[in-house]
């Protein structure tokens, strides 16, 4: 297995992934599969600034994972939210632990100093994993969402990736 840099010439292969996230779970709050065109131009958006990772394998592309933008103001600027998401046949291969461990080096490097993960409940293998990297419960949204018939609460889950001293930036 490979681990890369997506390139836009992905977003259909990652696309194929995703879908089935959007239209037969919770996990996802969008309620329309994105088209090629919107999916591709979502991907443009995020590598100009933030890391955008994908998993290769001899199959093609069985996971990725990104980091966005936390909140819009300027002072999250050192804050960013982090997501993957694996083919459901690659599950429990370490796919996505060997993602965020690159993604999350990455984001440091970068000069993020915290990520943050929302997870829909229930998803004992999302709050699992990021667990093991160190995520620890920030809140709980309640009902924040409605989604195939019920109501939904999403853990924002956060993981300092430095030690909180002055941006050399500032």
């Amino acid at each position: 297995m490979t681990i890369r840099n997506a390139a836009l010439a992905d977003a259909g292969a990652i696309l194929d992934i995703y879908a089935p996230f959007i239209t037969e779970t919770c996990i996802s709050f969008e309620t329309e599969t994105p088209t090629i065109a919107e999916f591709t131009e979502r991907i443009d958006s995020l590598i100009k600034s933030y890391p955008f990772l994908v998993c290769e394998a001899d199959s093609g592309i069985v996971g990725y994972a990104y980091g966005s933008k936390h909140r819009e103001r300027a002072a999250y600027k050192y804050s960013a939210e982090v997501s993957v998401y694996v083919a459901p046949e690659y599950h429990r291969q370490g796919i996505g632990r060997i993602l965020y461990t690159r993604l999350l080096e990455l984001l440091r490097k970068q000069g993020i100093f915290t990520v943050y993960a929302g997870i829909t409940l229930p998803n004992d293998k999302s709050v699992g994993l990021h667990k093991s990297f160190g995520f620890i419960e920030a809140g709980i949204y309640h009902n924040v969402g409605y989604k195939h018939g019920k109501w939904l609460d999403v853990l924002w889950m956060e993981k300092p990736l430095r030690d909180y001293s002055v941006p050399v930036d500032m």
